[in-house]
């Protein structure tokens, strides 16, 4: 079965910044991820990449910053509170989520100060081209609950 929209994908993924070492893959954690494909749960330039694909295959592909978490924005700081990092020991460079009104939102510290620390709000992956290599497990239809819930149940999806 080939992969295409509303189908369920379960994967394996390791990816390196291009050129670096290995930044993170599925394999550290011992489970493929599993997403409804076509539903922008995973970077543009990856999907793009697995469209058409069929379980047991294993590739490379090779994402621009576009593709992936856009570029960098100069600028792109905020000043916040130091109360909504909680009893965090917080260090320039030392990336944090925030919980904020649209969800939480990784931060990179640029500042801590007395009552407020300076934050990047770029992704830190932003700016970034990125190579991964994904190993596909399986491709099968996705449920009627699945696709009106808009993501995977079972095993490497949701439980409710």
């Amino acid at each position: 079965m080939k992969i295409e929209k509303d189908r369920v994908v379960r994967f394996h993924y390791a990816v390196a910044e291009t050129g670096q070492e290995k930044i993170e893959s599925s394999r550290d954690v011992g489970a493929p991820l599993a997403i409804l494909f076509g539903r922008g749960q995973i970077i543009p330039g990856l999907e793009a990449a697995m469209d058409g694909r069929e379980a047991g295959e294993t590739f490379t592909a090779s994402v621009t910053p576009a593709d992936a978490y856009g570029e960098r924005k100069e600028g792109l700081t905020q000043r916040i509170p130091k109360k909504h990092f909680g009893d965090q020991k917080l260090a320039p460079g030392m990336q944090v989520v925030l919980q904020t009104n649209f969800g939480p939102r990784a931060v990179t510290v640029e500042k801590v100060g007395m009552s407020v620390v300076d934050v990047d709000l770029n992704h830190p992956m932003a700016g970034k081209s990125l190579d991964f290599d994904i190993e596909i497990v399986d491709v099968r239809e996705a449920t009627e609950e699945e696709l009106a819930h808009g993501h995977v149940h079972g095993e490497g999806g949701h439980q409710h």
